[in-house]
Formats: structure tokens, C-alpha cells, sequence
């Protein structure tokens, strides 16, 4: 079985963003609201202060799923976690649980304080990394969960 390796999607990469793309628009099948146009300039933005960084697994050499975080920008210290996605042939390996540590992972040593926000139908993953539910917050089937980013103590503090 090969090694799962998680790191930063690399936009210049034309076939690394082109398989990208393709896994988010065929996984989530709605050409209205997340058409390849749409999914290219979430991917491609750069619009400081309010970033977005997506990140990829890589399994036998090919993209395996994606996932990207970024700043809300409605509200201060707030990361929301979104077009997140594992290629059909390659779910239940952990790959959206590895996506989903990553992001948490860097947004910890990016930012270290802050909220972490996610609309799910699947809700196992994301409480087994301490996320809770928002009372209240379910819609279409999907529960809003949030993650309380902490600032970690350097050794000898």
C-alpha cells in the first residue's frame, strides 16, 4: 500500500490544479453553484488579508482528494474549512481525515488563535478532532461545527 502525502496544492502545477478542479466539480455535481469557473478562482485567488490555502493528497501519484480553508471575511480570527473532497475509488483509506488534520495543523501554527467553521453531513470525523455542533444550526442535512483554534505553550513557558 502506498504512502498518503498531504501538502499544500501547488498552483502552478497545471496538472496537479487541473485534477484538483476536477475532483471538486465531479464531487460535488452542481453545476450552479460550483462550476469549474467558480472552483478555478477560489483556487487561483490571492486576496490578502483574507487568504485561502487548499491542500492535496497525493496517493499512487495522483490526486486523491482535496480540501481548502480560508478567512471569513465577515468576521475576525474566523477560518472556515470548505470544497473538500476524496476521489470516489479512494474514500474510506482516511484521506478526508487527513485533509482535515492538515488544515487544522497549519491553521494552528499559522494563526494559533481563532475559530475554525464547517457545514457537514458527516459529523464522526470532525468530533473525533474536537470540533462541536452549533445548536440549532441543521439545514438541507447539513450541521454547522465549530473548532476553538489554541495557541500552544512553547517548552520551558
Amino acid at each position: 500500500m502506498s504512502k498518503l502525502l498531504i501538502r499544500a496544492l501547488d498552483t502552478h502545477d497545471m496538472l496537479q490544479l487541473e485534477a484538483a478542479i476536477d475532483l471538486v466539480e465531479n464531487a460535488f455535481a452542481d453545476p450552479v453553484r460550483y462550476s469549474r469557473e467558480r472552483i478555478m478562482r477560489e483556487m487561483l485567488l490571492e486576496d490578502p488579508p483574507f487568504y485561502r490555502q487548499f491542500f492535496v493528497a497525493i496517493k499512487d501519484g495522483k490526486v486523491a482528494g482535496v480540501g481548502g480553508v480560508k478567512a471569513a471575511d465577515w468576521a475576525t480570527k474566523t477560518h472556515l474549512l470548505y470544497l473538500s473532497a476524496v476521489a470516489p475509488e479512494m474514500r474510506g483509506q482516511g484521506i478526508a481525515r487527513a485533509l482535515l488534520a492538515a488544515r487544522i495543523e497549519w491553521l494552528n501554527k499559522r494563526f494559533g488563535s481563532g475559530r475554525v467553521l464547517v457545514s457537514t453531513s458527516r459529523t464522526k470525523r470532525f468530533r473525533e478532532l474536537g470540533f462541536v455542533e452549533i445548536r440549532g444550526s441543521k439545514i438541507d442535512g447539513r450541521i454547522l461545527m465549530r473548532y476553538q483554534l489554541r495557541k500552544r505553550q512553547k517548552a520551558g513557558a
